[in-house]
This record gives C-alpha cells, structure tokens and sequence, in this order.
C-alpha cells in the first residue's frame, strides 16, 4: 500500500487519492492472491490514514449505490465505490465494466478502475476477445512498432518476475 500511494504521489497531490490508489492495490491484491477482493476491503481499510478511513468506509460499504454520491464520480471517493459497486452488482468481467460505463459522469475513469478490479477478480481470460482483437499499444519513439494483447501480456510477465 505504501508503494502505491507513492506512485498515486507522482499525479496527484491529494492524500485522499493516495489513500484510495492505496486501497484499490490491497484489493487488487487480494484478488491476485486468489481471494475475494470485496472481502479484503475491511483490512484495506485499516490500514489507510485515519483522516480518510470513514469516507472510504461511507463508499465501499455493501449498501452505499452510486447514487448516493455527493461528488462527481470522477473524484477519487465515488470513483472508487462506484468500482467496487459495480463489481458487487455484476458477476462477470463485462458486465461489470458495462454497469460502470453506464453510471455515466467520468465513464472512462470509473471503468478503468473496475476494469482493473474485475480482472484482478476474473481473470485475464474473462476478457471477451471482441475487446482484445482490436487493443494496440503505438511504443512512441519505436517507429511503427505496436504492442496487442499477446505482446502487452508478455511484458507483464517480464515485468513481474523482474519485481
């Protein structure tokens, strides 16, 4: 968590974004391990600064809904509970992706961020290839060089046994 706030750092000046890149890498985490990244949100939560505990509490509670949000859910606090809604009210890759687009406001953020738990939670193969077929990466500075999914995995493998 403390690594994760310190990459949050690099972007943001914000405490409160830190703490809550912090607890959306614990849950991340949690699903890698292979654990359910919702059950992991209570000890998430214990370890981030007692300042921004009880809003993150507020937000990642089983019974907040984004309607409930008292800012646009492009800030850090609905972003993220909207994420961790939509993972709890779907149980597929897709369809937690697709409810958190359709929450509307800041799609591509709040998606990005469920995108990030849901397959931290299903995988990589929970992915519909109708959506992987098209992902292309331009390398910038590599001339015509893009990177698809099978070069983008590849890197992530490297990159994990090199950490």
């Amino acid at each position: 968590m403390d690594a994760a706030r310190r990459i949050a750092g690099l972007t943001h000046g914000d405490p409160a974004a830190w703490e809550g890149v912090a607890i959306f890498h614990d849950l991340i985490r949690a699903a890698l391990d292979g654990g359910n990244p919702l059950d992991a949100i209570p000890d998430a939560l214990a370890e981030i600064e007692p300042a921004h505990r009880d809003k993150y509490a507020v937000v990642l509670s089983a019974d907040w809904h984004p309607e409930k949000a008292t800012e646009f859910n492009g800030a850090i606090w609905p972003c993220l509970g909207s994420a961790v809604w939509a993972l709890r009210q779907t149980s597929t890759f897709e369809d937690a992706v697709r409810t958190a687009v359709d929450l509307g406001g800041d799609t591509d953020t709040v998606a990005a961020v469920t995108g990030g738990l849901a397959g931290a939670a299903y995988g990589i193969d929970a992915i519909p290839d109708r959506w992987t077929t098209k992902l292309h990466v331009p390398l910038p500075g590599a001339g015509d060089r893009v990177l698809r999914l099978p070069e983008l995995v590849d890197l992530g493998r490297r990159l994990n046994a090199a950490g």
